[in-house]
């Protein structure tokens, strides 16, 4: 077997069993994380409250870092070994906070999950200029990921899961003007950029982390309605991809072929906790498998060649290092 997933190389079904409409309650049935330490960015709302409530009951203590702590707790309310924390993920001083907080406390961090993100929204930027799709939905993951090496470390065999998106389909990383400083700023091409620069990271820090016995998965959850992902969405948006008809109703029948948020969070708790995935990593998963390559139109779903490659995930990593000011020695 190929010992990385450049160029795709590892992106082939493992027949786990799983589908797109399995659940959270399916994958982790027969799954024990007692004494297992979990971090959970966007815990408090959408698929990240199902990704907490299934790995606090398997047994995990859950941290939530969260924007709006009291609506984190609100939504959390009645779950077990939760603890919420403050973090604004496109400030990077709050980052650093709270990195510093939990690695004050010494312990382990054996799961990492980085499902947090922005779509939809008309451009901004945060303070360092990085427009901020790319800011939230990557560069604080490349961020806070490094400012917790050493407890992912210390797990002796943690994984680190970043919440990507179909939407990756949308655009490869624009190496010229990743800030949409010289051209024009569209929605969809920036969230797909910040997609596919999840993948590339997830592919070249897993290769980079796995002699430390950390590994590192992509995961696309699958179309969901009822999150609050849209909740800045133009109408004609939702409309072109049919969620609305022309009067701005939801469209009944495509809102039923959506998966539901135990369904969308099922392929994020598999990648957490699979035996299946001991041995192997820099992979995009999707319904609770390793996606096909998408290297043509005859597959929709799937991961494109691009966000695989090999000098674009070195190439990226540079530049994140240079966006953040953050140095990320695997080591």
């Amino acid at each position: 077997m190929a010992q990385n997933n450049y160029t795709g190389a590892l992106q082939k079904p493992i027949g786990s069993g799983f589908n797109a409409t399995s659940t959270t309650n399916d994958v982790i049935k027969g799954i024990d994380l007692k004494g297992k330490i979990a971090i959970v960015t966007g815990g408090g709302a959408g698929i990240g409250v199902e990704t907490v409530k299934t790995l606090s009951k398997a047994g995990a203590t859950v941290i939530v870092p969260a924007r709006d702590v009291k609506k984190a707790k609100e939504n959390l309310k009645g779950i077990t070994n939760v603890e919420v924390e403050e973090l604004d993920l496109i400030n990077p001083d709050s980052i650093d906070a709270f990195a510093d907080k939990f690695l004050a406390s010494g312990r382990p961090l054996h799961l990492l999950i980085n499902n947090a993100g922005i779509m939809f929204v008309p451009l901004r930027r945060d303070v360092k200029g990085n427009e901020s799709q790319l800011a939230t939905n990557y560069l604080s993951v490349f961020q806070l990921t490094a400012r917790l090496w050493e407890a992912l470390k210390k797990a002796d065999g943690a994984r680190v899961i970043n919440v990507s998106s179909l939407g990756h389909h949308f655009a490869p990383f624009n190496f010229e003007d990743p800030n949409f400083e010289n051209h024009e700023y569209q929605t969809l091409q920036a969230y797909g950029q910040s997609k596919t620069a999840v993948n590339l990271f997830s592919l070249e820090l897993d290769n980079r982390a796995k002699s430390f016995g950390v590994r590192v998965y992509s995961v696309h959850p699958g179309n969901i309605w009822g999150t609050e992902l849209a909740r800045e969405a133009p109408v004609e948006i939702l409309q072109q991809f049919g969620f609305l008809d022309d009067k701005g109703n939801p469209v009944q029948e495509v809102i039923d072929s959506l998966k539901t948020i135990p369904q969308g969070a099922a392929t994020t708790v598999w990648a957490a906790t699979s035996p299946l995935l001991n041995k192997i990593g820099g992979v995009y998963l999707e319904d609770g498998d390793i996606a096909e390559l998408a290297i043509d139109s005859s597959i929709p779903n799937g991961v494109k060649p691009y966000s695989l490659d090999e000098t674009s995930a070195k190439q990226l990593w540079k530049l994140t290092e240079e966006l953040t000011g953050v140095t990320f020695n695997v080591a």
